[in-house]
């Protein structure tokens, strides 16, 4: 698969299962709140492309490539829950 479209695969992989998630629980779809949620998706699904690549190059297992993403991701959406990180909203704290 070409590196554009496969991380793009991995961003929409990662998101559509929240949003089924979320309407299976009949609940708002957590896309639309201001939280890191695909924010971490698609560093993931990026630096596993990337991280594919370089591995080649130097001769390293992809595995590799695929266990540093992953543990970026991870620790990114992590974080995000811990210190309630975000997205800012649009709009928010605007005059009119």
């Amino acid at each position: 698969i070409p590196p554009i479209p496969a991380a793009l695969m991995g961003v929409i992989t990662g998101c559509v299962g929240g949003i089924i998630r979320d309407v299976v629980a009949g609940r708002p779809s957590i896309i639309m709140s201001p939280e890191l949620y695909v924010t971490p998706a698609a560093l993931s699904s990026v630096m596993t492309v990337g991280g594919v690549f370089a591995a080649r190059a130097l001769g390293l297992p992809d595995s590799l490539a695929w266990s540093l993403a992953f543990a970026c991701g991870f620790a990114l959406r992590s974080a995000a829950i811990r210190w309630e990180w975000g997205l800012p909203i649009y709009g928010e704290g605007r005059e009119e």
